[in-house]
């Protein structure tokens, strides 16, 4: 356990660390020119199916959705698991995950890309909020889930899918003309900062034990 929890410290260091990279290169011009090359190639497969596959996982990301997955979550670990302490983690990680998101935005105030949007968004654009939200809350499942998986290949698995959900809303958020690459990046370093610190944090008392 001690091992697992100075991993997560390390694993929170390393993404503030490559967070803060990128924050600093914000008004570099190669980070302009990765963002358009992005952007570019990205958005180069435009079609009315993969437009509705895109506006499908970004909705996944909204914070509406979250919100109902979450709370969805934390009763079946209250009142189905009785999991006291993972609800409180799980709660923990979401909602500072976004208030985080909000200090930085605001802190930055990055404008959006205005290249070609396939929808229509508000609010300014580093770190991406989607990407933030979702890293958090599939993150945070995908560990709860990790600790009660009894295989190696269920835990690969459930990895996995976490990792590809994420991805494809970050992907989706590009896709749109919504978010700089940058913007989604940022977001993953700075919410795998948060999760993997409240994993060193208060992983101690996430057992899973039964509700007094």
């Amino acid at each position: 356990m001690k091992k697992r929890l100075s991993l997560a410290f390390i694993l929170s260091v390393v993404f503030a660390v490559l967070f803060g990279l990128i924050a600093l290169s914000l008004r570099r011009e190669w980070i302009a020119s990765f963002d358009l090359s992005v952007i570019r190639q990205v958005q180069s497969w435009e079609s009315p199916g993969l437009t509705h596959l895109m506006e499908s996982l970004s909705w996944i990301g909204t914070a509406k959705v979250v919100i109902v997955i979450a709370v969805v979550i934390m009763l079946v670990l209250y009142f189905g698991l009785g999991h006291r302490r993972e609800l409180i983690f799980l709660a923990s990680v979401t909602v500072g995950d976004y208030l985080l998101n909000e200090m930085i935005k605001h802190f930055f105030k990055r404008e959006r890309p205005n290249l070609h949007r396939i929808i229509e968004e508000t609010g300014y654009s580093f770190p991406s909020g989607h990407s933030m939200v979702s890293f958090a809350l599939y993150g945070s499942l995908a560990y709860l889930l990790w600790k009660h998986m009894g295989t190696w290949l269920g835990r690969v698995i459930l990895l996995g899918l976490a990792a590809l959900l994420i991805a494809g809303i970050g992907l989706s958020r590009i896709y749109l003309g919504v978010h700089y690459p940058s913007d989604v990046i940022g977001g993953y370093f700075a919410s795998g900062c948060w999760l993997t610190l409240a994993i060193w944090f208060g992983g101690k008392w996430t057992g899973g034990r039964k509700k007094a």
